[in-house]
């Protein structure tokens, strides 16, 4: 079975830091403490109402922390540009309301038409891997194969809010169809201790992106800790 990575979603640092203003806690050292503590590579999302994550973060990042950076953006010509200058490895294209309190769910390629495939043409002729978050949908995980995506990122958070065995199974499918179309496979949203161990056990699956419930659980196990349980629960999933 291939490894599965963790990438650690630091963007709730810049939430708390945004709360009081000022420069504490640094979402930046908390990327770099998570890299020390183990976890396989960052995903920061730059918001278009900067409501956590601020560009100096985005780009001290990018220069500073040694992993492989995941940058989560909506699909905008400012977003775009930000990506071809910083050229981060991977680009996970999603959807985006100023309203949402979070990614609601996933994109729908089908109604994004032409300026999404030229969005993923643009960032993956500058060598960064492109990733699109959509739902466990054929239909939809086709189109991004169709519009030259390389992976896919499977939205979780139905089967975070509710874990059925329904809700298991559709993205259980999801990864083997994907994984048949010749995607990458990367999941998350909403995961925690108990909802990760029947997705960290799908073998198409190469990384789960977790932030909300990783950095709550710090405040009462610290970060290390806490990547450290998700990296057990990973291993363990992986070989059973």
């Amino acid at each position: 079975m291939n490894p599965l990575a963790l990438s650690v979603n630091i963007d709730h640092v810049a939430t708390l830091r945004n709360a009081r203003g000022g420069s504490h806690p640094c979402p930046v050292k908390a990327a770099k403490l998570a890299m020390q503590a183990g976890a396989d590579g960052i995903t920061i999302h730059l918001r278009e109402d900067r409501r956590h994550i601020r560009d100096n973060d985005l780009a001290r990042v990018a220069a500073e922390v040694d992993g492989r950076l995941n940058f989560e953006m909506a699909a905008t010509e400012e977003m775009i540009a930000l990506a071809l200058k910083l050229r981060p490895p991977a680009c996970c294209i999603v959807p985006e309301k100023r309203a949402e309190l979070t990614t609601e769910g996933g994109l729908d390629i089908l109604a994004a038409g032409a300026p999404l495939r030229e969005a993923v043409a643009r960032l993956a002729g500058a060598g960064i891997e492109v990733a699109i978050f959509i739902e466990a949908d054929a239909g939809q995980i086709e189109a991004a194969r169709a519009i030259g995506a390389q992976a896919i990122e499977l939205h979780t958070g139905a089967y975070a809010d509710d874990p059925t065995p329904a809700h298991l199974a559709r993205l259980a499918e999801g990864a083997r169809v994907a994984a048949t179309a010749g995607l990458i496979v990367h999941a998350g949203h909403g995961l925690s201790y108990d909802t990760l161990p029947p997705v960290a056990a799908f073998p198409e699956i190469s990384e789960v992106s977790i932030g909300h419930f990783l950095i709550g659980q710090s405040i009462f196990e610290g970060l290390p800790n806490v990547i450290a349980r998700f990296k057990s629960i990973i291993k363990q999933a992986r070989a059973g």
